[in-house]
């Protein structure tokens, strides 16, 4: 169906409010978000505003999904360019890493503390939230099923924990081993850590001669453990 007008205005309208959202994001912070001020950057009266966004809140959703769907784009992109396993899973890393040095207000909203009083709407933010998490998986399931069949680990995965991992193969369409999902969870925490370390600045500006070079050395220990060396 072809777009009306209305319809472009409308799309136009929130592509403005989310990006003066943006805008203030990076200046004040997500708990400072105020629908007022977005509304006054915009050049209306706030009444106007809340035809398109109801609530700080829905502002909020705006925003962390545009971040999301940003994020994702450009981990597809780089990771479709990308050659074999280790190398897209390289290619996922720096581009992560990448958007998250360049855009570290919005890279907090999705990964830092959480605001104070809201509640991410699942229905919502669950899909776009995913995407890099799901290409993962996706990377070490295609590493698996060229290697030779078998799981070689010192330590099987909790018993406990089957059931969970039944639901993630169900939900993400693999038939990875739990031991295998259990190494995935851990490269998972652990490159969202160290990105984090860095784009927080938790490392301290003169400990380490080099960030990149740590980064790229972290993501060579990162290949192993995921079983794409």
């Amino acid at each position: 169906m072809a777009s009306t007008p209305r319809t472009r205005a409308r799309a136009q309208t929130l592509a403005d409010i989310t990006r003066i959202g943006r805008d203030h994001l990076a200046a004040d912070g997500a708990a400072a978000l105020s629908l007022r001020a977005v509304a006054r950057d915009l050049g209306v009266v706030s009444s106007a505003v809340y035809r398109y966004v109801a609530s700080r809140d829905e502002l909020l959703t705006l925003l962390v999904v545009d971040a999301y769907t940003e994020l994702g784009d450009i981990v597809d992109a780089e990771v479709d360019a990308a050659e074999g396993p280790r190398e897209k899973f390289l290619a996922l890393g720096r581009s992560v890493r990448q958007w998250g040095l360049r855009e570290p207000s919005r890279y907090a909203l999705l990964f830092g503390s959480p605001v104070p009083g809201y509640h991410a709407p699942a229905e919502q933010t669950t899909g776009p939230g995913t995407r890099v998490i799901t290409t993962l998986v996706r990377i070490i399931d295609t590493a698996w099923q060229g290697s030779s069949p078998g799981v070689e680990t010192e330590l099987s995965a909790p018993a406990s924990l089957h059931g969970s991992f039944e639901e993630i193969r169900r939900e993400m369409e693999t038939k990875l081993p739990d031991e295998l999902l259990a190494r995935g969870v851990m490269v998972w925490a652990a490159l969202f850590g160290a990105i984090s370390f860095d784009v927080f600045d938790q490392y301290g500006a003169t400990t380490f001669a080099s960030r990149d070079d740590l980064f790229e050395y972290q993501l060579g220990l990162l290949t192993k453990i995921a079983g794409l060396e």
